[in-house]
C-alpha cells in the first residue's frame, strides 16, 4: 500500500487512503464513537479501504476474509478514523476453552458455529487515548449478535480472541471484563504433538448471552 498523501487518495483505482494525523486526548473528547460495519453487499469502497489499513498497520497483515465475517471501522464524533475490528471463524479446538465451555467432541462439531473469533483488532498507530480499546470492545460486544444474526440468520452466544503473549498484555480485554482462560498450548493445526509450532497466546472469551452454556453444550437424548 502507498504511503499516504495530503488528499487522502489512493492512485487511480485503488481504495482511499487514510490521512493520519496525531489524535491525543482523553476518551469522553471522542464520544460518541460510530462503528459501520462494512461486510455487507454495497459496502465495498470502505471495506477495500478497512482491509488495506490492516494490511498496512496490523503486525499479521490482512488478507480479504472468506467464509462468514464481519468487519468494522471505529470512528470518532470527527468522523476520524481510530480503529478496525474483524471477526470471523473461531478456532476448531482449543483445550482451555473446550474445558471451560465443558462440550464434548461431537457438542462442539455441532455447536461450534455459536462462537466467533476477534481476529484482528488495532487501534491505529497515530491514536493515543486512554480506555479507547476496552470502550471500542465493550461497544461491538453489545452489538455483535444482532449484525451477525441479521447478516447470517445464525444465533451467535460467545466470542474468543487469542493474545500473542510475546507482543501484548491482554489488558483492554481484562478492561473490557473478558474472561482469561490462559495459555494456548503453543501448536497450529498441523504442529506435533508436544512441540510448539505457534507462539504462544492467551485465551480470552466474552459471553454473548448469560446461559450460553445451554445453547453450546446442551442435554442430548440419547436416540434409541
Amino acid at each position: 500500500m502507498p504511503s499516504p498523501t495530503r488528499s487522502g487518495r489512493a492512485p487511480a483505482g485503488g481504495p482511499p487512503l487514510l490521512e493520519p494525523g496525531p489524535i491525543e486526548s482523553v476518551l469522553k473528547e471522542l464520544l460518541p464513537l460510530r462503528q459501520q460495519e462494512v461486510s455487507q453487499p454495497g459496502q465495498s469502497p470502505a471495506r477495500r479501504q478497512l482491509e488495506a489499513a490492516l494490511h498496512r498497520y496490523h503486525y499479521l497483515g490482512y488478507r480479504s476474509r472468506v467464509g462468514h465475517n464481519l468487519q468494522y471501522w471505529v470512528w470518532d464524533r470527527l468522523e476520524r478514523p481510530l480503529a478496525a475490528v474483524v471477526l470471523g471463524a473461531p478456532a476448531w479446538q482449543c483445550a482451555g476453552r473446550d474445558r471451560w465451555i465443558g462440550w464434548s467432541v461431537p457438542q462442539r462439531a455441532r455447536h461450534l458455529a455459536g462462537i466467533v473469533n476477534n481476529t484482528r483488532f488495532i487501534i491505529f498507530p497515530w491514536v493515543r487515548v486512554p480506555r479507547l480499546a476496552s470502550h471500542i470492545l465493550s461497544q461491538v460486544s453489545r452489538r455483535l449478535r444482532q449484525d451477525w444474526q441479521a447478516k447470517y440468520r445464525q444465533p451467535l452466544w460467545l466470542v474468543e480472541t487469542f493474545v500473542d503473549r510475546q507482543r501484548f498484555a491482554g489488558t483492554c480485554y481484562r478492561a473490557a471484563n473478558w474472561i482469561g482462560l490462559g495459555p494456548t498450548r503453543g501448536r497450529g493445526r498441523q504442529g506435533p504433538a508436544g512441540r510448539l509450532s505457534t507462539p504462544l497466546k492467551d485465551v480470552y472469551v466474552w459471553p454473548l448471552q448469560r446461559d450460553f452454556r445451554r445453547y453450546l453444550n446442551p442435554l442430548e437424548i440419547p436416540i434409541p
